[in-house]
């Protein structure tokens, strides 16, 4: 079995992986002070609760640095393994027309490596996380970059520790465009708003790059925003541990 690590800023999400098959996940928060045992113990506990068998193998995707430490000594000391974490030094479907591919974050990689292995290009891969970012693939398999906007969450929480009178809310649907209330005029503006960013950036990307590119969609809060998008086409929860697993299976 194989375990696919994806570490966010938000959240650390496992994969485990049968051949090509995704049995189970397990989504825990970014803890900085989480040392490798308190991993080591997490991970056990659900191995043994889902009834899983070991894994003989360990890719990661990390955007936090001081945690890649962390891990490496877990596998190491608990599994006796040594993990393969994602660079864009590694062997890929993809090249990288980037200044600087070390710039990249390693989610992103795995998300383009996964999107491209299923659809080709071009494609744009929008992703709904601590940051919302837009990947983009050429026909050939270049990764040429794309944006990075505040995640609709940070975005909450900042306007709440800035503005002395809002507060932090739920994100969902607003029942009318016009607020008759401050929580009301919030959700309007924050799914209203996360709706029409996204598409406008989707617009801009293809307007300037001259394509019309298949849209896909991962994060947790892609099914609230895709269906109202006029051009994302499908939400992939798991893409970035896919693409984790396949860049394992092309650097073994």
């Amino acid at each position: 079995m194989l375990l696919a690590v994806d570490i966010g800023n938000s959240n650390i999400v496992f994969g485990f992986y049968d051949g090509k098959k995704l049995l189970t996940t397990l989504r825990i928060a970014t803890d900085h002070a989480r040392t490798s045992d308190e991993s080591a113990m997490i991970l056990s506990q659900f191995v043994e609760l889902k009834r899983l068998p070991s894994f003989e193998a360990m890719v990661v995707a990390s955007v936090v640095p001081k945690l890649e430490a962390v891990f490496r000594r877990m596998a190491e000391d608990y599994y006796h393994l040594e993990p393969l974490f994602v660079s864009p030094r590694l062997k890929l479907n993809i090249t990288f027309d980037y200044p600087q591919p070390s710039e990249i974050g390693t989610d992103r990689i795995c998300d383009a490596v996964a999107a491209f292995d299923r659809f080709g290009g071009p494609t744009i891969i929008v992703d709904f996380g601590t940051a919302t970012t837009f990947g983009v693939v050429s026909e050939q398999g270049a990764f040429l970059g794309g944006v990075i906007a505040p995640g609709i969450e940070t975005a909450q929480s900042a306007l709440a520790f800035r503005a002395a009178q809002l507060f932090k809310i739920s994100f969902e649907a607003p029942q009318s465009p016009i607020g008759k209330s401050s929580e009301e005029a919030m959700k309007a503006g924050f799914y209203l708003g996360a709706i029409g960013q996204t598409d406008y950036i989707i617009e801009s990307i293809s307007r300037h790059w001259g394509k019309q590119p298949k849209v896909v969609a991962t994060g947790g809060l892609a099914p609230l925003i895709a269906p109202k998008s006029r051009y994302i086409s499908e939400v992939l929860p798991d893409i970035t541990l896919d693409g984790l697993r396949l860049i394992f299976e092309l650097n073994s």
